[in-house]
């Protein structure tokens, strides 16, 4: 079992994983690969995300007699050439899978502890409700950072607004997938699917680390 208890970004999630993988690339010689992982909501939608994943960690997975599974990890981003521009990709860089027999907690959570890096935007939906957007920065090991898009709801969206670039937050919520559409510059529309962290929780640190 790994240790997460000092960790800034971890996510866990169950659910049940696609047998189809893709490659994605190699570091001294340990393959790793793209997957998906369908995670059921409490209503009756559900969230599929990517995961990224070492050959050595799928050594005792056997997904054709039982998909279920149990995920730790972190959440991830990196950018990528699309379309000749760069756009923030997401996925799960996963430390820790075991398969599962039953569904018994929540299949997926998240904990992120890191600082403001773009100016929060605050909107209305046509009906009325509230969200704040915001960009968090989370570092990681050997000066690198992940940027993690975030969606924040109703009275914590009013306190998000007020959140200044630099501020150290903290937040809790689940990682979720949104299926959008676009035009492309021949009139075209496509289907996308974006991916975010719905915030449940969040508040701010001060510069000694407590809460403000």
């Amino acid at each position: 079992m790994i240790d997460v208890k000092d960790d800034t970004n971890v996510v866990y999630l169950r659910g049940e994983l696609d047998e189809n993988m893709e490659f994605s690339h190699e570091i001294f010689g340990e393959k790793f690969f793209n997957a998906k992982i369908k995670i059921n909501r409490l209503s009756e939608s559900y969230d599929v995300l990517p995961l990224t994943v070492s050959e050595r960690l799928l050594q005792d997975i056997d997904i054709k007699s039982n998909n279920k599974v149990n995920v730790i990890g972190q959440l991830r981003s990196y950018n990528k050439n699309i379309d000749n521009r760069n756009r923030l990709v997401l996925t799960v860089f996963v430390r820790e899978i075991k398969q599962i027999e039953d569904e018994n907690r929540d299949p997926n959570s998240i904990f992120l502890d890191g600082y403001i890096c773009k100016e929060p935007i605050y909107r209305k939906t046509p009906l009325g409700r509230e969200i704040t957007d915001l960009l968090v920065a989370i570092n990681r090991p050997y000066n690198k950072s992940d940027y993690i898009p975030s969606i924040v709801w109703g009275r914590n969206a009013k306190f998000a607004k007020t959140l200044k670039v630099g501020d150290r937050i903290q937040m809790w919520g689940r990682v979720q997938s949104r299926e959008y559409e676009k035009k492309t510059e021949n009139g075209e529309t496509v289907k996308k699917v974006a991916y975010e962290v719905s915030i449940s929780k969040i508040k701010k640190l001060s510069e000694n680390n407590s809460q403000s």
